[in-house]
């Protein structure tokens, strides 16, 4: 079986770094000529390994190791061109997670959509020191949705990324609304 990529040249053939003793001999260079048609996609692979380190222009399935090394659950119903998108805000995603603008943001990207997010808040206070805490009642956030055409959204999956990016004891409710 043959792993080289028929006709790719190596950026750096091996015969033309030898000393001229060894140049002139033919088994010589048909030996590293071989060794340069094995090591010619390594080789390209490494001189571009920025590129895919670059959610923007790696190829598609190497996008999904990205996502991982961001710790970005994938999920399969999203576009190629949305992951790469997420990919590519994931650190800007994670500074900003469990914010209002985080989820906003997170679930704008999930939808193309117009994002608003309301909650119950996370601070309560007494005026009174050593008075007991009022209680709160239980966290919730509700995240409202306005898309062109709300049947596109998968209403489930969505849930699911939202109670995903927020603590576990918060309640969540989504809404998809046309808009």
């Amino acid at each position: 079986m043959r792993t080289g990529i028929p006709g790719l040249p190596s950026a750096h053939p091996i015969g033309e770094q030898l000393p001229a003793v060894y140049a002139e001999d033919r088994f010589v260079r048909g030996f590293t000529g071989a060794l340069d048609e094995v090591l010619a996609p390594v080789l390209s692979t490494l001189d571009n390994f920025a590129g895919y380190l670059d959610p923007g222009v790696a190829p598609e399935d190497f996008v999904g190791w990205l996502a991982h090394w961001v710790a970005l659950r994938v999920d399969e119903s999203w576009s190629p061109a949305q992951l790469r998108q997420l990919v590519t805000r994931s650190v800007e995603l994670h500074r900003w997670r469990g914010t209002r603008r985080g989820l906003a943001e997170h679930v704008g990207l999930l939808t193309g959509g117009v994002v608003e997010v309301t909650d119950s808040g996370g601070v309560v206070a007494s005026p009174t020191p050593g008075a007991p805490l009022p209680d709160p009642g239980p966290a919730w956030v509700q995240v409202l949705v306005r898309v062109p055409d709300p049947a596109r959204v998968d209403r489930r999956r969505l849930t699911a990324a939202v109670v995903e990016a927020v603590p576990a004891h918060v309640r969540v409710a989504v809404e998809v609304v046309e808009g």
